[in-house]
């Protein structure tokens, strides 16, 4: 079967006001049908950390073209932020607890099934 598209590496780094920051990265997902979302694991400090986020970090790689109409969000418990863009940074998660897991969300829109990578559509 083949993969129609796949996150191969997501790095995030968290910068918490005033207590430092903490790094993580993951291995993804395939998304083989439209309107369909799928999740990372939860993306989270190795180590204790305390304060609130101010600053984060993203990156994230494709195995293929981007699709017409992806979207991506980063999401703790509490709130989603959109990113623009294959990396970047926010301050969307301002205030949201440092201890917080992180996730990536991805999703493209309509139904059925996705054609292999390069096929188009």
């Amino acid at each position: 079967m083949r993969k129609w598209l796949a996150l191969l590496l997501f790095p995030l780094t968290v910068q918490a006001a005033g207590e430092g920051a903490w790094q993580d990265s993951g291995m993804g997902v395939t998304l083989n049908y439209r309107g369909v979302s799928a999740s990372s694991s939860p993306l989270s400090a190795r180590q204790p950390v305390s304060g609130v986020m101010t600053l984060v970090a993203w990156r994230y790689e494709l195995n293929g073209p981007t699709p017409a109409g992806l979207r991506v969000r980063l999401c703790s418990q509490s709130r989603c932020v959109e990113l623009d863009g294959q990396s970047g940074t926010t301050h969307g998660f301002a205030h949201v607890p440092a201890v917080a897991s992180l996730r990536c969300v991805w999703d493209v829109p309509g139904g059925g099934r996705r054609r292999p990578a390069g096929t188009g559509g």
